[in-house]
């Protein structure tokens, strides 16, 4: 083979750059990591079941015993007296989609240590479309078990006004987004999945009852002024008010500039952490290699 020849042999095998895809390239990037996500979480019946025992368990068992402890007084976005399992409900849905943003973050340190991830992020496709894909398939994901929980709930008496499920869609969406987000930072700090349960009950749990979720904001300022500002400095709580204000149409702008803020926040974390040239997977291998 002559010389001059081989310049066009090797530029045929060169993949194209990112920036030579189109709109139809980025859109069936999108649907296969979706589509392998939702297909990943119909295999594993046991989760779904496990994503909606949780909140069930709340709002079966123990809303029937602080029913006729903790009043809820009328507070908004509520106009009358509600009902505990009523005032729960939103902080339930906020549950399910804490749970699977952590979920989604496990399958990250999986997709790692069994190479997909490293397959994944070789993709001509840039890094931040990659993650962001990810994020679009776990909100998916949580929000169709929100609904199957809402769908529950709504046969054993709770249910919000009819637009409001509709009108709670968005809140729904952007908040996972956050948590999705914060899932996949996360993900970029844990090396094993031996430390993932560790470091998610480090998560989870304060954030979640450090929020509104099950008591009102005002009781927890009246029992304890710090908890108060914890549970203020603490996402989940906007994403709680976010959704149960959206549940009655209504929108609470602080929420949604808290939750749009941390969204953005977090995922460029994630972004950075999951660049090889200069993110925390990077240092940890090097570390690793040295020691």
């Amino acid at each position: 083979m002559s010389a001059s020849a081989m310049p066009e042999k090797v530029a045929a095998v060169v993949p194209a750059k990112s920036g030579a895809f189109g709109l139809r390239h980025y859109l069936i990037c999108l649907k296969g990591i979706v589509l392998r996500e939702c297909l990943r979480f119909l295999h594993q019946r046991e989760r779904f079941i496990s994503s909606l025992v949780r909140p069930l368990v709340w709002l079966f068992i123990f809303a029937a015993g602080f029913r006729q402890v903790l009043g809820v007084s009328i507070i908004p976005p509520y106009k009358t007296y509600v009902l505990y399992e009523v005032y729960i409900t939103p902080g339930l849905c906020g549950m399910i989609l804490l749970f699977s943003g952590m979920q989604s973050s496990l399958s990250m340190v999986y997709d790692r240590e069994m190479g997909n991830m490293r397959i994944l992020l070789v993709s001509p496709f840039p890094r931040w479309y990659l993650l962001l894909s990810k994020m679009l398939a776990g909100v998916s994901v949580s929000i169709a078990q929100v609904y199957a929980f809402l769908i529950i709930a709504w046969f054993w008496g709770v249910k919000a006004p009819p637009l409001g499920y509709l009108f709670v869609l968005p809140a729904l969406f952007l908040s996972g987004m956050m948590l999705c987000a914060l899932g996949m930072l996360l993900s970029s700090m844990i090396k094993q999945l031996e430390n993932f349960a560790g470091i998610m009950n480090f998560v989870i749990f304060p954030g979640y009852f450090a929020s509104p979720a099950l008591y009102p904001l005002w009781r927890i300022q009246e029992a304890s002024p710090l908890l108060y500002k914890l549970c203020l400095a603490n996402p989940f709580t906007y994403a709680v008010e976010l959704i149960c204000f959206a549940f009655y149409g209504q929108v609470d702008w602080v929420s949604l500039g808290v939750v749009a803020g941390c969204t953005l926040l977090f995922l460029g974390g994630a972004i950075i952490a999951y660049d090889p040239s200069r993110g925390l997977i990077t240092r940890k291998q090097g570390a690793g290699g040295n020691g």
